[in-house]
């Protein structure tokens, strides 16, 4: 049996439309303590890899797509950057920025912070970021429309770095991995969140449909990206996926 699993046309791979359903909002405040009953704490793992994969490239303007409460900008900005780098700190959510804006407020100019679509950012201009990085937020989203869109906004030579779900390897082992979500994702969402259905509803479309790692860096490949890479963590439950934008 493939590694790879069935992705719906849309590039959406939670079928997530903001438009009519404000899950984000309403499990805001809740957002972090769901990330560490949802990974068993395993995710704060994965965000110290990506702060360190973030860290360690040489930008002067950083764009963060899917900043949700901003723990991983936060986790950036403990690296003691040069001052003259930049944060613009992003995402969809109002309520889930509003938190990131109090984790974030203390670092003054050195970090924006920004509502802004993936899809669409015409707010930023072509060509004018050294790096730009996606969290946890493709499976959300048209996935390649958000790619295009990170392809115009950096600048030639400029980094791509992706945290998103992946394919565990072995298959089977992926399969009985989807299968401990399918089974334990909603009864740990539905005793957190007091029975909002919604809180795990994408999580679980998201991961089960989402590209394998192969997949994403072909597809990346195919949009124009150079020097695509990814590495598996945590035997693959995520993969880091970097590019870089052709010079």
């Amino acid at each position: 049996m493939p590694d790879q699993i069935h992705t719906p046309q849309s590039g959406n791979a939670a079928e997530f439309a903001p438009q009519s359903d404000d899950v984000f909002g309403r499990i805001a405040s809740r957002y972090d303590r769901l990330c560490d009953l949802f990974s068993f704490g395993i995710h704060r793992t994965w965000k110290r890899r990506v702060a360190d994969i973030i860290a360690q490239e040489e930008w002067q303007t950083l764009l963060d797509g899917a900043t949700g409460t901003g723990d991983i900008m936060l986790r950036v900005l403990a690296k003691q950057l040069p001052a003259s780098r930049r944060i613009i700190a992003s995402d969809i959510s109002p309520q889930m920025l509003a938190i990131a804006q109090g984790k974030l407020g203390q670092h003054g100019e050195q970090v924006r912070v920004c509502l802004l679509d993936m899809h669409s950012m015409p707010d930023i201009a072509s060509d004018s970021v050294d790096a730009y990085s996606i969290s946890l937020g493709l499976k959300i989203c048209q996935r390649h429309l958000a790619l295009q869109e990170a392809l115009r906004v950096l600048r030639p030579g400029g980094r791509l770095i992706i945290l998103e779900a992946s394919n565990i390897r072995p298959a089977w082992l992926h399969r009985a991995y989807l299968t401990y979500m399918s089974i334990c994702t909603p009864a740990i969402a539905w005793l957190a969140t007091g029975g909002d259905a919604s809180a795990y509803k994408y999580l679980l479309q998201g991961v089960r449909e989402f590209p394998g790692a192969e997949q994403l860096a072909k597809e990346m490949q195919d949009m124009g990206f150079s020097d695509v890479q990814f590495e598996r963590l945590s035997l693959g439950i995520v993969a880091v996926h970097t590019a870089r934008k052709p010079g």
